[in-house]
């Protein structure tokens, strides 16, 4: 057993989960009128309301015990103070110096990073301001109308969704598309709704070696070439986000226009870097610094607020509850907005790349549950396919309903609609329905008697589904910027009470090596058979067929 599991407060939150495991949410209402006021926290305009979870004011306090006994406060401390916490790249993790709107020092090494992230921010500011003004001009001495970043994982997921999620801010004159998948369809797709004379890509790879990122790269190059028929032209159509100056000017990409990063600055965390490039062209660098301000608030809140009052430690410590003792094993993010469609898909790749993980900093393998299964759709969407199994399926999955109080269309009868669900889904998973009322309402449809009671089990729901509501006043840049921000300090503070590294992704590598393999057999003509009877058997198949 670790010594997490063996610890004092772990202990007794096991201890209190078996004494109120069969708690309901509808009673702790009914004898507590004021608990919705006392588990709520506003901050950066935005309201979470926790009172829908299954916990009382005891288990908080013991959950708060636990952050403690984990060091907390000395890791978030650490993490702020630029220490190496990434111990197995030994790099420190300061995306939160990218958005330090205050430009207090932050030293890696002894060194102040802040002058350098002021220069590339200044850089990334000047170049989108003449790209939106329409000053740079493509190779026929026309204004850019279309840009396409090629990119994947972190260089793609998280632009993608800022930019979806704040279109209405949006320059009228760009259009936006985004390339990740190596599926030669969806370059194909994207590059026939495109000029060359008008498109601007932006290639995202810190090492500007990524097979799917460069292979699209390759494949974007050549499209354009076969019209401009001029490689010097290629620097007036192509910029760079990477840390590799050789491979960028051998691709043909002038060095003056590639923008940097650094080691420090992981994936998933890398919208606020240079990566955030296409948010900045789309957007303009007014709207990308208030995205930055969002999440410099929402850090200053994480790093000083106390635990108890601490809304990213809260979420924490909720997720902990229900993933090590009620056995959830994932959770749904159920945004009422559709501006933000691909929130889920972001925060898949921001929890689980950053704590799926079994091995804790000692090297020691965890005897206990880590990230569960994150997952989601907008709520509408989901209200009519996955939430049946939400309200009446055998498993326990948490669920963060998030919505804006300010109506994002034109049309405020849609809004009105869309928030009485968004209210109801939560009262219906927190509440349930007895067999008494489901008895009630078959009476009151004259159905009775035997009809009534086979139907009856059928239409009960047992309620006490557990929820947070997030209800943000406006869905603008800075407050998107503080919903990511609370997300990215909620994942560290589970990772450091777990007592893994939520900053390393050394399971992505292997597949990446594997298909290197792969893929060189693919292209010789003799049979694979260097690998498992099941592989073997499969890449052959495939040849075979494909007559390669």
């Amino acid at each position: 057993m670790s010594s997490l599991t063996q610890s004092p407060a772990w202990l007794a939150l096991q201890a209190h989960y078996e004494q109120t495991r069969h708690l309901h949410l509808r009673e702790l209402f009914l004898h507590d009128p004021g608990r919705a006021e006392r588990m709520s926290i506003e901050v950066c305009d935005m309201l979470l309301d926790y009172s829908k979870n299954r916990v009382t004011d005891q288990t908080l306090r013991q959950l708060i015990d636990l952050a403690k006994q984990e060091n907390v406060p000395q890791r978030i401390a650490a993490m702020f103070s630029g220490e190496k916490i990434n111990v197995t790249e030994n790099r420190a993790v300061l995306h939160t110096a990218l958005r330090n709107r205050a430009n207090t020092p932050v030293y890696v090494d002894g060194e102040d990073v802040m002058p350098k992230v002021n220069a590339v921010l200044a850089r990334i500011g000047n170049f989108c301001d003449r790209v939106r003004h329409g000053e740079w001009l493509g190779y026929t001495g026309q204004p850019i109308t279309d840009i396409v970043n090629i990119g994947i994982g972190g260089s793609d997921l998280g632009p993608l969704m800022v930019c979806e999620a704040l279109k209405p801010y949006g320059h009228p004159r760009l259009n936006m598309h985004f390339v990740s998948n190596v599926d030669g369809a969806q370059i194909v797709d994207v590059l026939r709704k495109c000029h060359t004379a008008t498109t601007l890509f932006v290639i995202e790879s810190k090492t500007f070696t990524t097979s799917e990122t460069l292979t699209n790269a390759h494949t974007a190059r050549n499209w354009f070439l076969r019209s401009s028929r001029d490689e010097k032209a290629i620097a007036k159509h192509f910029v760079a986000v990477s840390t590799n100056a050789k491979a960028v000017s051998e691709f043909g990409i002038d060095t003056n226009n590639m923008f940097e990063f650094w080691n420090w600055v992981g994936g998933r965390y890398s919208l606020w870097s240079a990566i955030g490039l296409p948010i900045a062209l789309l957007l303009g660098k007014e709207h990308f610094q208030a995205l930055q301000t969002g999440a410099h608030m929402m850090d200053q809140h994480f790093r000083n607020a106390p635990l108890e009052k601490n809304m990213p430690v809260i979420m924490a410590l909720l997720g902990i509850w229900y993933g090590n003792f009620h056995g959830a094993a994932s959770q749904v993010i159920a945004p009422y907005n559709q501006s933000l469609h691909r929130l889920p898909a972001y925060m898949q790749q921001l929890d689980m790349e950053s704590n799926g993980k079994s091995i804790r900093l000692d090297g020691s393998r965890v005897d206990y549950q880590t990230s569960g299964v994150i997952w989601g759709e907008t709520g509408i969407n989901g209200q009519h396919a996955y939430f049946q199994m939400l309200h009446q399926g055998a498993q326990l999955i948490p669920i963060d309903f998030i919505a804006s109080i300010e109506n994002p269309s034109t049309l405020p009868d849609h809004h009105q609609i869309l928030l009485a669900n968004f209210f109801a889904q939560a009262e219906a998973f927190m509440r349930g329905k007895t067999e008494a009322e489901v008895r009630t309402e078959l009476l009151a449809q004259g159905i009775e008697g035997e009809k009534a009671a086979k139907l009856l089990p059928h239409k009960v729901f047992e309620g006490n589904r557990p929820s947070n509501t997030l209800l943000l006043h406006r869905l603008d840049p800075k407050t998107l910027g503080a919903l990511i921000a609370l997300y990215e300090h909620k994942i560290f503070t589970q990772g450091v009470i777990w007592g893994i590294n939520s900053f390393d992704q050394w399971g992505v590598e292997l597949g990446k090596q594997l298909a290197t393999t792969i893929h060189a057999e693919l292209m010789n003509p003799l049979p694979a058979q260097h690998h498992d009877s099941s592989t073997n058997r499969l890449i052959n198949y495939y040849k075979q067929r494909a007559k390669v």
